[in-house]
């Protein structure tokens, strides 16, 4: 199982040298790729020029949007987009989509909330249609630049629940499943209804399993994580955000293992950790445990 890790894009103390070091380390690593997550509102970095910036940093770890909030976008606009970023990467990129769950973040870009789901199954087939040389309007020049990787990068999913399973397995090349906390058994029950949605639409392969959690390695890595999945989830309520908070336990590095041991154990391409704050540690500490 390949192990992934997602840049801190959360993080105020997170500027230049900081992403320097991070894109470095990463890429000079036990890891197999690069990601970053999409958010409006909030202390957030822009995921499209952060990953842009990894693309040209590094030189062989796999560039990966966890997620393109697809739905927000013009279609057209994400395809030229991915491609550019399939460009600069050399053919790297893996490109993650979903539909998120955050209305206010919709709202704040001008973007409908309603339908989502079917407006997603159709802009991944449009972007499909542009990275082959199909001109988004009758009579227009076709929208470049290609893609590097024949018919554009793989689409992952982001899907939890067997309904988005089984629209995802009409289009999507896999699926990117997460637990806040690193549990094993929440991980299973999803990769095992992408596989059963796979089977059902009948493709003739599996469906590419990526997993992800949160995890923290830095100084007070319990107080980090708690906080951090606090500030992520507390635009759906405080009482619910720091309810979920103190479910977190991978902030030690023997929870750690054992989630990523279990996960391993179902047969998932890769894992990717998200970590809670931006100190240099979580990847240290990381690669320790790795080794």
């Amino acid at each position: 199982m390949n192990i992934g890790l997602c840049m801190p894009y959360m993080e105020r103390d997170y500027g230049r040298e900081e992403i320097l070091a991070w894109c470095r380390a990463i890429d000079s690593g036990p890891f197999s790729s690069l990601s970053c997550g999409e958010r409006i509102t909030g202390y957030t970095l822009e995921m499209r020029t952060v990953l842009a910036a990894a693309a040209a940093l590094t030189e062989r770890v796999r560039i990966m949007p966890s997620l393109y909030v697809l739905p927000m976008h013009s279609a057209t606009w994400a395809a030229k987009e991915v491609a550019t970023l399939d460009v600069l990467s050399g053919g790297r990129v893996t490109l993650g989509v979903g539909v998120g769950g955050r209305e206010v973040d919709y709202r704040s870009v001008g973007a409908s909330f309603a339908r989502r789901h079917q407006r997603m199954d159709d802009a991944v087939a449009q972007m499909r249609r542009i990275w082959s040389g199909v001109p988004a309007i009758e009579g227009a020049d076709e929208i470049g630049p290609r893609p590097v990787q024949v018919g554009g990068p793989p689409i992952i999913a982001g899907v939890m629940g067997p309904k988005a399973m089984r629209r995802a397995a009409a289009w999507a090349d896999g699926v990117y499943v997460f637990s806040m906390s690193g549990n094993v058994a929440e991980i299973e029950r999803m990769v095992t209804a992408a596989d059963e949605a796979w089977s059902e639409a009948g493709r003739d392969r599996p469906p590419l399993k990526i997993a992800g959690f949160w995890y923290s390695l830095a100084n007070e890595s319990e107080r980090r994580l708690a906080e951090y999945v606090h500030q992520y989830l507390a635009v759906f309520g405080d009482e619910a955000a720091r309810a979920i908070a103190k479910t977190m336990r991978c902030h030690r590095a023997e929870a750690i293992e054992e989630s990523i041991e279990g996960i391993r154990a179902l047969g998932c391409d890769e894992l990717i950790l998200s970590p809670a704050s931006g100190e240099l540690a979580e990847v240290d500490r990381l690669v320790e445990i790795l080794g």
